[in-house]
């Protein structure tokens, strides 16, 4: 069971709730593809890291085999080569490693190369399966990063959590590829309205079932809360505005780890999420 945690923002609530949830389920990976600032290891604090590189493909061209046809000059659409001077240049920073320039040059002028655009490390903690990864500062891209992170979850995992990065880019939409629920939490205001609707329009695209937590909640009038309700979006339960809560969390503490009180109530989200993923196994099988 594959559970990914979105949020149109970064602050909004989405790895208090994904370290919560995985720390109170049993046999749980935690899998942060935040890749660009991942922290959900600062909370869960795991032990016996490992880690490992990750890499991808970028073009080496040999200028004595090259003839300037400048086809793989053309075929680039992210404008990763250009031929000046009598000389091919790659600019591996914006190159998406695609592999077409390599197959286009009629004369073999180019060959590929390793990378390193970042890591991933594995760790437990008390009992939770923990990934996570990191993007070198500069690269263009950390789809790679992600798809390494969730080929690694272990099979035997009852569950997983899936701590997205924050918006609706590309990194967010190779996350939630395989999840069977997305989880989308919000804040009570009008900006938080914005940012819902960003990763609700996002999920419904990729048709995945879904439904709504509400941070940060106060008495009285709350937009995100009038926004679901208006879009007929299911609101599994919401989160209240605590400063007991606020300050655990503050503290790079797991408030379930820390207060029974607070257990029973990320306890009983998840018991709401799973009974969602069940009932859309049956409806939708």
């Amino acid at each position: 069971m594959k559970i990914a945690v979105l949020s149109g923002k970064g602050g909004t609530g989405k790895t208090l709730l994904s370290v919560n949830m995985a720390v109170v389920g049993d046999n749980t990976t935690y899998i942060d593809c935040d890749v660009e600032e991942p922290n959900g290891h600062l909370f869960l604090k795991p032990k016996g890291v490992i880690k490992e590189k990750v890499a991808v493909k970028i073009p080496v061209v040999d200028m004595s085999l090259c003839n300037g046809c400048q086809k793989c000059v053309e075929f680039c659409k992210f404008n990763a080569l250009a031929y000046i001077n009598n000389k091919l240049i790659v600019f591996d920073n914006i190159c998406h490693s695609c592999g077409g320039c390599v197959l286009v040059c009629p004369e073999k002028a180019l060959t590929e190369k390793d990378k390193i655009i970042g890591e991933v490390q594995k760790g437990v903690s008390q009992g939770t399966n923990v990934l996570s990864g990191i993007l070198n500062i500069g690269e263009a891209s950390g789809i790679p990063i992600i798809d390494k992170l969730l080929a690694e979850e272990p099979k035997n995992s009852q569950r997983t959590i899936i701590d997205c990065p924050p918006g609706s880019a590309c990194i967010v939409m190779e996350s939630i590829k395989d999840a069977d629920y997305c989880v989308l939490i919000a804040e009570p205001t009008v900006f938080g309205v914005h940012n819902l609707n960003m990763v609700y329009e996002l999920v419904k695209l990729f048709n995945k079932p879904h439904g709504v937590i509400l941070n940060k909640c106060l008495e009285g009038e709350n937009p995100a809360e009038e926004f679901c309700i208006k879009n007929n979006i299911k609101i599994l339960d919401k989160i209240p505005f605590d400063n007991e809560l606020g300050t655990l969390n503050s503290n790079a503490l797991i408030a379930a780890r820390e207060s029974l009180k607070y257990k029973k109530m990320f306890s009983e989200i998840l018991g709401k999420i799973v009974e969602e993923v069940q009932h859309e196994a049956i409806v939708n099988p």
